[in-house]
């Protein structure tokens, strides 16, 4: 590790207690974080020469001495613009403050546009809430579906049309500002662990749209796989002829074979499965697709001992006998000591979480929070 390496490393750690805890002294900067009194300082002094940190005034200590001025970050005073790139027909963003609020909302149709097209659309979008920002953006986030290097680039997004795309690098240079791109899944997973409350020792959020995917933060950090991609779940395949044989079809799936899980558990595929039923029976169908993604969480969740699964899509349909069933399932197939414990629930953020994890992405990016 160089000398700037740890420098960057020191100021995101007082960025992050800056962010998650408030306002603090220098004095509890130094504590909480285990750097020097010296380097907390010499920290601080380049953050308000940025622009990034404020001092508060003095704190009342009831103590002999001169009182502890606070400093605090400047969340109110800088924007980030988020990206959801999720949905088939549209193109959804948001200008956010540091903490989430939203500024400002854009939508706009893609008109059945992929490849070059579509990225045009996106640009035009992103210049849109640029323009709809009243105070610095430091950066672009965006989420997309796809695998996704580290670098930004869509290495395969088919439904896009995108194939190699260098995303962030292309939008950056004609934007001008910093531009993040990670697949959607990932940054839904970012967003409930870092504005939703979700745990961050083991966190596993289940994204159900047109397809099905997953985000993983394990440890505080964010799992991506040798391929970049990991959560990948939507095509392990979980039904077979005996699953067939009561009631569970075996359909091709996009990716060239056959019952994965994304065949039942797509919105289309919940969908047409409980349509026309009785409520009964739409109850039951909804649990044995609840149990067919308990078989394919509990290796993972085995493996990894993840403390919670979120689901995200339709509560309608997510949140009931299936993920009763799922979570019955995993307990089922795993040790007493990991599935006992495990929460699996609806995520807190809803169709939000994704433009919540595209704004994670930036604070990473570019201040090191998360």
């Amino acid at each position: 590790m160089l000398p700037e390496h740890a420098r960057v490393h020191h100021r995101s750690m007082v960025l992050q207690h800056l962010f998650h805890s408030g306002p603090t002294s220098r004095a509890d900067l130094a504590r909480s974080t285990g750097l020097t009194r010296v380097t907390v300082s010499d920290l601080v002094a380049a953050l308000l020469t940025e622009g990034l940190v404020e001092e508060l005034g003095t704190r009342p200590e009831g103590k002999v001495g001169k009182p502890a001025t606070l400093v605090g970050m400047r969340t109110e005073d800088f924007h980030v613009v988020a990206v959801d790139l999720a949905h088939d027909a549209s193109l959804s963003g948001a200008v956010m403050t540091l903490t989430g609020d939203v500024v400002a909302r854009r939508t706009v149709a893609l008109d059945g546009r992929t490849g070059t097209e579509a990225v045009d659309v996106l640009r035009d979008l992103c210049r849109d809430l640029l323009a709809a920002a009243d105070r610095p953006v430091i950066g672009v986030g965006i989420g997309s579906p796809g695998v996704i290097d580290p670098a930004g680039t869509v290495v395969e997004a088919p439904n896009r049309g995108w194939y190699d795309v260098p995303l962030a690098t292309d939008l950056a240079r004609d934007l001008g500002v910093p531009v993040h791109v990670a697949n959607d899944a990932n940054t839904r997973a970012l967003g409930e662990y870092t504005y939703g409350g979700a745990s961050g020792d083991g966190l596993m959020v289940v994204t159900v749209g047109q397809g099905v995917g997953a985000g993983l933060v394990v440890d505080g950090a964010l799992v991506r796989g040798r391929h970049d991609a990991a959560g990948e779940i939507g095509h392990v395949t979980v039904v077979d002829e005996r699953d067939e044989a009561d009631g569970v079809p075996l359909l091709a799936c996009a990716c060239g074979r056959r019952g994965c899980l994304e065949t039942v558990l797509s919105v289309p595929a919940l969908r047409r499965r409980v349509a026309g039923l009785t409520p009964q029976d739409s109850d039951a169908a909804l649990a044995s697709v609840g149990r067919l993604l308990g078989t394919a969480l509990a290796p993972v969740v085995s493996a990894l001992d993840l403390a919670e699964v979120l689901l995200s899509g339709p509560p309608e349909l997510l949140d009931g006998p299936l993920r009763e069933a799922a979570l019955d399932t995993v307990r089922l197939r795993t040790m007493p000591v990991i599935g006992h414990a495990l929460r699996l629930r609806t995520a807190s953020l809803g169709e939000d979480a994704a433009l919540f994890g595209a704004a994670v992405l930036v604070l990473s990016g570019q201040l090191g929070v998360s």
